[in-house]
């Protein structure tokens, strides 16, 4: 197998500096571009979508904390145990989010975002633009608990 590494392009500034369960939907953040990396030409036409997807690694999460089977979301004993593949917790095994957010403007190398729920400071993997080629086609379904769950989220 070929060798696999993943360098941030750019890291969240501002926004909330810890991890929360709701209330991510009026947070506003800044992405910021690695000025080594990037030069302003790599955000050139993002401001023309109303939404990005961002990708981004949960990197205060500690190998001790990293599911790999079963348990109940947000430790709630109502609700299933389930895999952790069957969530979207951040202590998944590769600790990889991602976030369809707002896109508010467009700076330079700063992309200010509302409603991305990664905190101050997380490195930023990659962004892409939504589009809504890519959304699923067909009806999206999803158990009773996960809708309680994310009731409060955005």
């Amino acid at each position: 197998m070929a060798a696999f590494s993943v360098e941030p392009i750019g890291h969240v500034r501002g926004g909330r500096d810890v991890p929360e369960d709701d209330h991510w939907g009026s947070s506003e953040a800044s992405i910021q571009l690695d000025p080594e990396r990037f030069t302003n030409e790599a955000l050139e036409g993002l401001e023309s979508f109303s939404h990005a997807e961002v990708i981004f690694f949960f990197d205060r999460v500690g190998e001790g904390e990293i599911a790999y089977g079963a348990r109940h979301p947000r430790g709630r004993k109502d609700w299933p145990k389930v895999g952790i593949f069957a969530q979207r917790g951040k202590n998944r095994p590769n600790r990889i989010g991602v976030s369809v957010c707002r896109i508010v403007r467009v700076e330079g190398l700063t992309v200010v975002v509302r409603g991305l729920d990664a905190i101050d400071r997380t490195p930023i993997i990659d962004i892409k633009p939504v589009m809504s080629e890519f959304a699923p086609r067909e009806e999206v379904c999803e158990p009773a608990w996960a809708k309680e769950m994310m009731a409060g989220y955005w």
